[in-house]
């Protein structure tokens, strides 16, 4: 076990590496990685900080210094930080002094994008479970094998699973309304309630209108209205417009009518432009990049999950996998599957095998102390100790690894593999596919990791005379 003075010591590597205290504005951390905001990147001296003992890459991104240590010990050496006198604060705080040194409108997109959905990851997350576990309990081989046949399944079980698994998705404006108000500092309280206004009884749903079971209310001769159940990009505008004009309307009204009027006004203004503006706009603009998207994947020959499969770990080095969260949450509730995560979990399995036979194929133990415990964090779906620490560091294993993640991409759509849910890849995400879809999943899993492996080892890694 590693002593507190050992991270006292790494804490004071990173200070020195960084440039001093004086170069330090501002520090957090997530599951794996020490971010910082500091004044003058320029005086950063990577190649140290790399060389710190249990440190396993850097990089700078949307105006944070990031350094991965890995889960666990970013604990450790955030607090040792703590006690070297470095100014900590909220990853919200963070983010915002990120944005304003960071002028990128791209960058900035992305990043709202992901503090939106990320925190609704864990209700999807356990959703899909739920949807993998019922599939498994439902299947008439399983059944068979205590004498029973899917007939025999009560009804009121049935009913029980299906709150498990549909209340999500059903309720899913709700859960983008509030986290966009909260990102955007609103109410948290006015946005619950904005979202369980577009889904509201009163409102025929969107499943029958689609289904042509009810027609939907028509205003103007021509505006359409229905409910907006599993929608997700009308109640995503609709939270920051939201949020907006609660903070603008407090503005504009006396502090003693505040706590009445503003509510009021926000709730009102917001579902007359969520119902007849927002709301019909950008629920086709949903089903078109929805469309596309599939039309990528779905191309014929495995073509689309060849391509996909092979920039995968590049789109999440940029960050854009953040936007990607809203295309797999609307194939969920749109057809109850999910194309991408089999293609994304090949790819991660990629960047493990290539990763792994640096470890195995390297002389140096810093290398081999990096390497092995990357491997394994990727096969936990987390990369980014693989990628910044090992592969990228090296240049050819990550191109392997991108080979390796389209080979399995290619397999997973040759196979028709789909899952359940999403946000948990390689080994924990074979929860996703407790049916019938568990051994291609396996199957793609391996070929993603095979090919990077076997690239690697052949022809990817020749190790740096300067990192023995």
């Amino acid at each position: 076990m590693s002593s507190d003075k050992e991270y006292v010591k790494i804490a004071q590597d990173v200070i020195k590496g960084l440039g001093g205290e004086d170069n330090i504005i501002s520090m957090a951390h997530c599951a794996t990685r020490l971010r910082l905001i500091v004044k003058d990147r320029d005086i950063i001296d990577d190649e140290f900080i790399e060389n710190i003992d249990k440190a396993k890459g850097v990089f700078f991104t949307s105006g944070q210094y990031q350094i991965i240590f890995g889960t666990g010990i970013v604990n450790r050496v955030y607090e040792a930080m703590i006690g070297q006198n470095v100014s900590a604060t909220s990853k919200a705080e963070l983010k915002e002094k990120a944005s304003a040194q960071d002028d990128n409108f791209f960058k900035r997109m992305l990043r709202i994008f992901g503090d939106v959905f990320v925190p609704i990851i864990p209700a999807l997350v356990a959703t899909g479970l739920f949807m993998g576990v019922r599939g498994l309990v439902t299947q008439p081989a399983l059944l068979q094998l205590f004498g029973l046949t899917p007939e025999n399944i009560s009804a009121d079980f049935l009913l029980i699973t299906q709150i498990l698994t549909d209340t999500a998705f059903a309720f899913l404006p709700v859960l983008v309304c509030w986290s966009a108000f909260r990102v955007f500092g609103g109410s948290p309280l006015l946005g619950i309630l904005l979202g369980l206004m577009l889904v509201s009884p009163s409102l025929p749903t969107s499943w029958d209108v689609a289904q042509h079971v009810k027609e939907p209310m028509v205003f103007f001769g021509f505006i359409k209205v229905a409910g907006y159940q599993g929608s997700v990009l009308p109640a995503f505008i609709l939270g920051v417009v939201g949020a907006l004009l609660e903070k603008r309307i407090r503005k504009w009204v006396p502090e003693a009518l505040d706590l009445i009027l503003t509510p009021f006004l926000t709730l009102l203004v917001s579902l007359v432009l969520g119902l007849f503006v927002i709301g019909p706009i950008f629920h086709e603009v949903e089903v078109l990049i929805l469309a596309g998207v599939t039309a990528i994947l779905k191309l014929p020959f495995g073509i689309g999950g060849l391509i996909y499969g092979g920039i995968n770990q590049l789109i999440v080095i940029t960050g854009l996998h953040h936007a990607l969260n809203l295309i797999e949450i609307q194939m969920l509730v749109d057809s109850g599957w999910n194309i991408v995560n089999p293609i994304s979990s090949a790819s991660i399995c990629a960047q493990a095998g290539a990763a792994l036979a640096v470890g195995l194929k390297a002389k140096s133990l810093k290398t081999k102390s990096i390497a092995y415990p990357s491997s394994l964090s990727a096969l936990l779906g987390i990369t980014e100790p693989a990628i910044f620490g090992v592969n990228i560091r090296y240049g050819k294993p990550f191109l392997m690894a991108l080979i390796g993640g389209a080979a399995g991409g290619f397999f997973a759509r040759i196979f028709n593999v789909q899952a359940t849910g999403m946000s948990i890849t390689a080994i924990p995400g074979m929860l996703l596919y407790l049916n019938n879809q568990i051994i291609p999943y396996i199957a793609v899993c391996i070929i993603g990791f095979a090919v990077a492996f076997g690239l690697t080892w052949f022809f990817g890694f020749k190790e740096r005379t300067d990192n023995k």
